[in-house]
């Protein structure tokens, strides 16, 4: 990966990802819409390596949101078992490139006990590495954390803060969102981390995501770094 130009000093370290364009790229090919589920597993992988290569701390994608159960049955259908068999297959080559898997998302009846058997065995299999946090968004919408986050509040009797909230997210560990990229050429945020993107840089890339490559991940670090983040201050002048 030709890194030219990329200032170490300044890697995001949470790159969030909407992986975004599967069902146009298999339609343009004459294909099914899963056959493009299917290419888009080549794309995470070479993203990941390109994070490690990076030195990017946390990666987070989108892998299935709460709207999309809306979609046909087939297609849901196939993406729970693509799901279940990425993992069963590509764990063990992520634990020894020392990636750590996370999930969020809400674990909720229409979920098969399968496929939440495996997301727990990946978590726990690679807990302990410390490479690169790789979270897989599954069954997850940003409204949705924030609602569960509320009740818990609520629950728990706690007095209403950004922290209070943020204690009770998905994952209270997640740090906020640095990079924030979707593909495809869609600009929708699509209810992808609301909470914890406040103030991320957000990269819009026209490759649908089966063809992106580590490459259009260090074009996205390199335009990160040409953004002047003032989180709602002031640039200093001298």
């Amino acid at each position: 990966m030709e890194t030219t130009g990329i200032d170490q000093a300044l890697i995001p370290s949470h790159v969030a990802c909407v992986m975004d364009g599967n069902g146009r790229w298999a339609q343009r090919r004459g294909l099914k819409r899963t056959d493009g589920h299917s290419a888009g597993e080549e794309a995470l992988l070479d993203a990941i390596h390109g994070a490690l290569e990076l030195g990017i701390s946390w990666l987070t994608v989108y892998a299935f949101s709460t709207e999309n159960w809306r979609r046909p049955t087939d297609e849901v259908r196939f993406l729970m078992g693509f799901n279940e068999s990425l993992l069963v297959r590509r764990r063990d080559e992520l634990h020894e490139l020392g990636v750590r898997i996370r999930f969020i998302g809400r674990r909720d009846w229409r979920v098969p006990k399968r496929l939440l058997k495996q997301m727990d065995r990946s978590v726990e299999l690679t807990k302990n590495n410390t490479k690169l946090t790789l979270t897989i968004a599954f069954n997850y919408g940003g409204r949705a954390e924030l609602v569960d986050a509320v009740k818990q509040l609520v629950e728990d009797g706690a007095k209403i803060t950004e922290k209070a909230i943020a204690e009770r997210l998905c994952d209270p560990e997640m740090p906020e969102v640095d990079l924030w990229i979707r593909t495809s050429g869609e600009h929708r945020i699509s209810n992808f981390l609301i909470w914890q993107a406040a103030y991320a840089e957000l990269v819009f890339v026209e490759t649908l995501w089966p063809d992106f490559r580590r490459e259009h991940l260090a074009e996205a670090v390199l335009e990160f770094q040409r953004r002047d983040r003032r989180f709602g201050g002031l640039k200093n002048e001298s």
